[in-house]
């Protein structure tokens, strides 16, 4: 396959990501829209957003086993096909609920087809690009990243206009049929399809471990403790960020072309997510993975800091908010491209599939914010916490993570 036709490869993951962002990163959206209309709590919202994170990410490896199993030919088309029938319907289930249960049903749904996409598509991305792992496993990554980023305006305009009802259903109903469609185009490269000419910076592994020696090194364990911690944080954010910004008191503040803060901070926050994503990763591929981690999660430490401590001025809110995720969005290129690298592309999907399941593991953390908050009146220890979940992450990559690879990849 030619150079031009792998990029293409990588376009269409792309485009089935940005119709995927959504599940995740607009569903702040409706929390309160959900809330008036039905009187539950948010914490009890909230539970369908970390069951869909959950099942999001715990059966990826049970889908991306699906894909490497079916061979590189129909594995991606069929279970990428799976997932953009599944969830269309789990937001159309959304759309309907009028329970908890009817509620959480779709978040089942949506949480499982998503789960398929994603991890079809960035195995997809590791495979192709041994040469550039970091940078073409960031540009995948950053179209869930920043994909949300092109319906903000869209879905508050439709949750205004019509209710967030109509927003769930219209919204899923196309973003389900456009992968579905492009779903039949994708395709793993086949056996020694992919010749590297230019010299690889980052040290990989000279064999591929399956997912059975894998899940029992304690390189891989450390990736998912590591990956947890930073994820919680960030989920957090995501999945607060309105709520945050009504409790600040800037959300309805007009802010720029009559857009409010929360509207900007939301296009701000997806855009610097995704652009995360591609320009960590190619960071990563010039000076190593731990070197980038200890870099990126040192930022996103400050800048936890900076949006509890002076994020209540709507134009500090919209700055310190995008460093947040700027700094958040890379793990979806670092610990997928430092997996690969660590124990092979043959069983990349499946392989990246178990790491990927900590997000649905640090997504419990998510109502433990609202509890913390409440406990304490304020966003202040929220804050606190996640920073320092942060700064710990740094020194497990510089003084940890880092002789434990080095010692992996000499047996």
């Amino acid at each position: 396959m030619t150079n031009t036709n792998r990029w293409l490869q990588i376009i269409i993951g792309i485009i089935c990501m940005v119709m995927i962002a959504n599940l995740q990163y607009g569903w702040t959206l409706f929390v309160h829209p959900i809330s008036v209309k039905h009187g539950w709590s948010v914490a009890e919202i909230q539970v369908a957003f970390s069951i869909f994170v959950a099942l999001e990410t715990w059966l990826t490896p049970f889908e991306g086993w699906i894909a490497d199993r079916l061979g590189p030919r129909r594995g991606p088309k069929l279970v990428i096909a799976f997932g953009g029938v599944l969830i269309a319907i789990g937001w159309i289930v959304n759309s309907k609920a009028d329970s908890l249960t009817a509620l959480y049903v779709g978040a089942v749904l949506a949480g499982t087809g998503g789960g398929a996409v994603y991890a079809t598509c960035v195995g997809n991305a590791v495979k192709w690009f041994p040469d550039r792992r970091g940078l073409a496993v960031g540009l995948t990554a950053a179209g869930f990243g920043a994909g949300a980023a092109l319906t903000v305006i869209p879905i508050r305009a439709v949750i205004g206009a019509y209710g967030y009802e109509a927003a769930f259903f219209w919204f899923g109903l196309v973003q389900g049929v456009v992968v579905f469609i492009l779903s039949w185009l994708l395709r793993a490269p086949l056996p020694g399809e992919i010749t590297v000419t230019a010299k690889v910076k980052v040290v990989q592994a000279t064999r591929s471990f399956t997912p059975q020696e894998m899940l029992t090194t304690p390189t891989f364990w450390l990736l998912y403790i590591m990956f947890i911690l930073v994820s919680a944080s960030g989920l957090m954010a995501t999945a607060q960020v309105a709520v945050i910004a009504r409790d600040f008191g800037v959300a309805n503040s007009v802010l720029l072309f009559g857009g409010t803060t929360l509207t900007v901070a939301l296009l701000c926050d997806n855009v610097a997510n995704g652009a995360a994503r591609p320009l960590f990763g190619w960071i990563s591929d010039h000076i190593g993975r731990e070197n980038t981690m200890a870099l990126a999660f040192g930022l996103g430490g400050v800048s936890y800091w900076l949006l509890g401590a002076a994020g209540r001025s709507p134009w500090a809110f919209v700055v310190f908010a995008a460093l947040i995720f700027l700094t958040w969005g890379e793990i979806f290129s670092l610990f997928p491209s430092t997996c690969t690298d660590s124990f092979g592309p043959k069983y990349a999907t499946t392989n990246l599939s178990f790491l990927y399941t900590a997000k649905g593991a640090s997504a419990f953390l998510v109502p433990v914010a609202n509890l913390l908050k409440n406990a304490t009146g304020s966003w202040h220890a929220v804050f606190i916490v996640t920073a320092l979940m942060n700064f710990i992450v740094v020194a497990l990559a510089l003084f940890v993570l880092r002789p434990l690879r080095a010692r992996l990849l000499t047996v």
